[in-house]
């Protein structure tokens, strides 16, 4: 099926009819957040959540994959009951005053969404990986564009409170990620409770978890038959896909699109 069978034309961007509703469209856009609301942003594929909610929680919680999947996606409300505040989990641009958000290479973006595509009954298949590419790099895709994404947040930290940490920066040090989250959070954590909630973010501890691995989802929503949720948790496996050719094409993209953004990525 085509973009026009199974997705909607969002504010510009295409988002999937199956997970998004017109009800959670519209609760999304009537939803009024509180000043002491914690927000985690990322762009699909670039990396799971469930570091900032345990830091909330002092170890506890996680994002429930079989809950989460019933809700609106936009904006997953995830209840913490040992503290005030309130987290939320959104792919959107959104008014808060803590923002933590979350990005990755992105042809490792590109890489884990190729292959998560495939195995979606929700979302268009993505074809030759020719095509998929194309589409990807001018934003034809779920969300709309990653470029676009990522410069509009690095471009609101005039005007939010925002920690910006990588996919990479976990997985080269997820103690120091989760301490740095801690401490911008202003809720910094003992040692043990630092490497408890550490311990539970490790992409193989994660992937063995239901709760996170999206593994109670039924079959003909995502087939995990053919790839898993969860796939590798590496950075750089888009060295597995991508062609010299390839990757030569999306890296002059990359400089043209990001040429005004005075950021210094942590990738390859």
């Amino acid at each position: 099926m085509t973009e026009a069978d199974l997705y909607t034309l969002y504010k510009g961007v295409y988002v999937p009819n199956a997970i998004h509703t017109p009800e959670s469209l519209k609760y999304y856009e009537e939803f009024t957040f509180r000043p002491d609301d914690v927000v985690i942003v990322t762009y699909p594929k670039s990396g799971e959540r469930p570091a900032v909610i345990r830091v909330m929680n002092r170890g506890g919680g996680y994002f429930n994959s079989q809950t989460g999947w019933t809700r609106p996606f936009f904006l997953h409300l995830l209840y913490v009951s040992a503290h005030c505040c309130r987290m939320f989990s959104t792919l959107t641009v959104v008014p808060s005053l803590q923002v933590v958000y979350v990005m990755r290479n992105p042809k490792d973006v590109f890489t884990s969404a190729f292959h998560y595509y495939n195995i979606t009954s929700f979302l268009v298949k993505p074809g030759p990986q020719s095509e998929f590419l194309q589409k990807f790099l001018t934003g034809k895709v779920i969300f709309g564009s990653w470029f676009d994404h990522v410069k509009g947040w690095l471009n609101a930290k005039e005007e939010l409170q925002i920690m910006y940490i990588s996919y990479e920066d976990m997985i080269k040090d997820l103690n120091d990620s989760v301490s740095r989250i801690a401490q911008f959070l202003g809720k910094p954590l003992e040692p043990d409770v630092l490497k408890k909630i550490a311990d539970k973010c490790l992409f193989k501890n994660m992937k063995n978890n239901p709760m996170s691995n999206y593994s109670v989802v039924p079959q003909e929503f995502m087939d995990q038959t053919k790839s898993q949720f969860l796939r590798k948790g590496v950075a750089g496996d888009w060295r597995n896909l991508l062609t010299p050719e390839e990757a030569q094409h999306f890296d002059a993209v990359f400089k043209e699109k990001m040429k005004d953004v005075n950021f210094k990525f942590n990738w390859d």
